[in-house]
């Protein structure tokens, strides 16, 4: 049982950071600024859930589409590491400044759950995460962590108005940029251990 439960909190913070929360926290505040509290609510729900989806179908088909284009998966841990890595470096050192206006009501799947939290980074290490699992029971436990992970940055989301009072936007700013250094340093890990296991199997 504890192995189980040191499996799913360990996946569970690998999806949080993966998913970029404060990032996608602060992106949200910056596209939702006239919205009411309540109007905040109702679109960051429609963001979980259509993150949810997402995230779920990139992890269970890892595999198939890997086998379907005929790519190893140490060749796209590779390359889904360096496409996470530089997402990273543009969530430390990119800028503040709010997106372009809107329709409010039409950004929730596009453009706040993709590619603003499902990035094609994030899409990459979901693939290679998914692909990783071997046995029946870490796949129960894998989707329920990223469930959990999801759920998180969705409760995030909904009390956005509420962080946003309490911390500010610089506070915000600055947890994003210390999640970019989090998911820098995951990237990083991804691409070791391709190039590991690449030049072993060489």
């Amino acid at each position: 049982m504890n192995d189980y439960t040191n499996y799913f909190f360990t996946i569970m913070v690998r999806f949080f950071f993966l998913l970029t929360p404060f990032f996608v926290l602060s992106t949200f505040l910056a596209m939702t600024p006239e919205l009411t509290a309540a109007q905040r609510r109702s679109t960051a729900i429609r963001v979980t859930l259509a993150v949810l989806v997402t995230c779920f179908v990139l992890y269970s088909f890892g595999n198939t589409l890997f086998s379907l284009f005929g790519i190893t998966l140490d060749s796209f841990r590779i390359g889904a590491g360096s496409l996470l890595f530089l997402s990273a470096v543009h969530m430390v050192h990119g800028d503040d400044s709010a997106p372009p206006s809107e329709k409010r009501e039409a950004i929730s799947v596009v453009p706040l759950a993709i590619p603003v939290t499902v990035g094609p980074g994030t899409t990459g290490a979901l693939l290679v995460m998914g692909a990783e699992v071997q046995q029946n029971w870490q796949i129960f436990v894998g989707c329920a962590a990223l469930a959990a992970a999801v759920l998180c940055v969705g409760a995030l989301l909904v009390c956005a108005s509420f962080i946003e009072h309490l911390v500010g936007k610089k506070g915000i700013t600055i947890l994003s940029k210390l999640t970019g250094l989090f998911v820098a340093a995951l990237a990083a890990q991804i691409v070791f251990t391709g190039v590991r296991n690449f030049l072993t199997v060489k």
